[in-house]
């Protein structure tokens, strides 16, 4: 399983568009081809941070999300909303399991 853990801080003002965008690219992208996961969580602490949950049967999955419009709208469209640039980490998924081709 392909994890990316995406850690973004949005400009305050900016919240409540990023979170209708975010939205619109979270529908498409539960709807992709081994799409596991893709969860959008909002800090209670601070409600500009934001850490995204994405997990993909594998690479191939995860760079095709890259590559499909609602993710490059997304991108392009808060791009200016962000207080730094976004940080994805990269994580193996162990449990649970993933059948191959699931």
């Amino acid at each position: 399983m392909h994890v990316t853990i995406v850690h973004i801080h949005v400009l305050f003002d900016h919240v409540d568009e990023f979170i209708a965008v975010t939205r619109a690219n979270h529908e498409g992208s539960i709807r992709e081809p081994g799409n596991l996961r893709f969860d959008i969580l909002q800090s209670a602490d601070d409600p500009a941070r934001f850490v995204f949950y994405e997990a993909y049967v594998d690479a191939a999955a995860a760079q095709a999300h890259r590559e499909t419009p609602h993710y490059l709208a997304w991108r392009d469209t808060v791009a200016e909303w962000m207080v730094e640039p976004r940080r994805g980490v990269r994580y193996t998924g162990l449990l649970p399991e993933v059948e191959p081709g699931a």
